[in-house]
């Protein structure tokens, strides 16, 4: 249904053109300045949910600070005017049109290489760092701290001739520390990111921020969190950031390697007391800046490289993903066992949903002609849970069942979730218990159109759904559903065997 809004003109000067986003404090327009010839700008309305005094004065708070801000900085999006709604009393502001994507999308896809990280993270502490420094508010300087840095929360576009800028977006729970002006003792922000003094409800200050930055940074780098909470609540967040060590990044991710001073930087943004992190935004930017400076050298090495290869018409072999997964060797922290578990894969140019298995080299001999079954059940209650399974069949050996189950709270759960959606198939490694250190033999099986289209909603459901802690329960309730329908599957596998090939239920 078309919003009722849409070609409204606010204040004789706004026309509400599209509804691009929607959040807790309110939705945003995209629009034209109609005063200025049509100039394309972007409206955002307090929630009508949350038309009290207080969420009036903290959205005239948060268009106050954006506009003092991003006068000051171009990594800060930038508010031009501020205004109530006529109609229905209402307060809006106006800020510029940006057109790009989420910091959150852009790690969902894969995770960034060593030269994008060092840029896009500079662009970000140079936005914290002016928000940090303050904006003149009641004839003295008090400093801003966001509270709420996360990848949702910046914005990557790009603009003709500088490549990609960066953005710090929705300062709606920023924190203005002023002399007179007393901490709250409630709890704002996003659980996985807050620092271990956000949680407690102490005091913040610009700290807070970088321990925030901190967790991104590991993010961006590996496309997995530091630390991992044992549920998704208050106090298993708490727990993690007061107590859980952050996670090196090889025990993530085994062919990552990254400069050791920048995984010292990483750990010392994770610190969990702020005297033992950095103390500014600057001083990452001054540690970022060497090895920006080295990528820079060798980025000018490799073109001129480059060039003599491409006059001589020699081109680098590019392994194909098959290869690539014949090179994969079995986790040094997966046991050797006869066991399977879900990983993306990142290559140069895309990212690859496996499944990899381990059997012993008898087995993975049986199942090297064999069809291919998948089907995918989703539970959204009690907590976001998706069971990926997969059949190897064939006649003279019977079924082999697979499981694997996807929590959709997570941010594994739904990069792998939406990959499978989009890609519509994935490889399945095999490694034998006799030599784990070598992928025997790749197969790869694909997803039915309708099986896709439903992993691409249940990704959305898993995303807005509450978390419970209750991930367990619901697997136990998909593996009893799954008990169920063997029967039925087998059944479907034996009239449709055909020694080799794949299909989904």
């Amino acid at each position: 249904m078309t919003d009722p809004n849409i070609g409204r003109v606010l204040i004789n000067r706004y026309e509400l053109i599209e509804l691009i986003g929607q959040g807790s404090m309110g939705r945003v327009f995209g629009a034209k300045d109609l005063l200025l010839g049509g100039v394309p700008v972007a409206v955002k309305f307090l929630s009508q949910t949350l038309l009290n005094q207080k969420m009036r004065d903290r959205f005239e708070r948060e268009a106050t600070t954006c506009a003092l801000l991003g006068q000051r900085s171009m990594h800060i999006v930038r508010v031009t005017d501020y205004g109530i709604d006529d109609r229905d009393d209402v307060p809006f502001y106006v800020m510029e049109y940006l057109q790009g994507e989420s910091l959150s999308e852009v790690i969902m896809r894969h995770p960034l290489t060593l030269p994008r990280f060092l840029s896009i993270t500079r662009q970000i502490c140079l936005g914290l760092q002016c928000a940090h420094q303050g904006i003149p508010i009641g004839g003295q300087v008090s400093p801003i701290i966001h509270r709420d840095i996360k990848p949702s929360n910046i914005l990557v576009t790009r603009v003709d001739g500088m490549g990609e800028l960066v953005k710090i977006l929705d300062f709606g729970i920023a924190k203005t520390l002023q002399a007179d002006s007393g901490q709250t003792g409630c709890f704002m922000g996003t659980l996985a990111y807050s620092s271990p003094e956000q949680m407690e409800g102490q005091e913040l200050d610009g700290r807070s921020d970088i321990y925030s930055l901190g967790v991104m940074m590991f993010q961006m780098l590996t496309g997995k969190m530091p630390i991992n909470a044992d549920t998704h609540t208050f106090g298993g967040w708490y727990r993690a950031h007061r107590e859980q060590a952050p996670r090196a990044v090889s025990a993530v991710s085994a062919d990552l390697r990254i400069p050791k001073p920048l995984e010292a930087l990483i750990h010392s943004c994770l610190a969990k007391s702020p005297s033992d992190r950095p103390q500014s935004a600057q001083e990452i930017i001054e540690a970022l800046a060497p090895l920006e400076k080295r990528i820079d050298s060798a980025r000018v090495i490799g073109n001129g490289i480059q060039a003599v290869l491409d006059k001589v018409k020699i081109k680098p072999a590019v392994p194909t993903a098959d290869e690539i997964c014949r090179m994969a060797s079995w986790p040094s922290n997966k046991p050797i066992g006869e066991i399977s578990f879900s990983q993306v894969m990142p290559t140069e140019d895309e990212q690859l949903a496996t499944l990899w298995v381990m059997l012993s080299a008898a087995e993975v001999q049986k199942r090297r002609m064999c069809t291919r079954y998948n089907q995918f059940l989703f539970a959204p209650a009690p907590h976001p849970t998706l069971l990926w399974l997969t059949v190897l069949y064939n006649r003279d050996h019977g079924p082999r069942w697979l499981s694997s189950y996807l929590d959709l709270k997570t941010f594994q759960g739904q990069q792998m979730t939406r990959l499978l959606g989009e890609k519509g198939h994935y490889r399945l490694l095999f490694f034998s218990t006799e030599d784990p250190k070598h992928c025997t033999h790749v197969l790869t099986s694909t997803i039915a159109i309708a099986q896709r289209k439903l992993l691409k909603e249940w990704a959305t459901l898993g995303q807005v759904s509450p978390a419970t802690g209750q991930f367990g329960t619901t697997k136990t309730q998909l593996k009893n559903a799954l008990e169920n329908l063997k029967p039925k599957i087998l059944m479907k596998l034996e009239s449709l065997y055909t020694d080799s090939g794949d299909f989904s239920g």
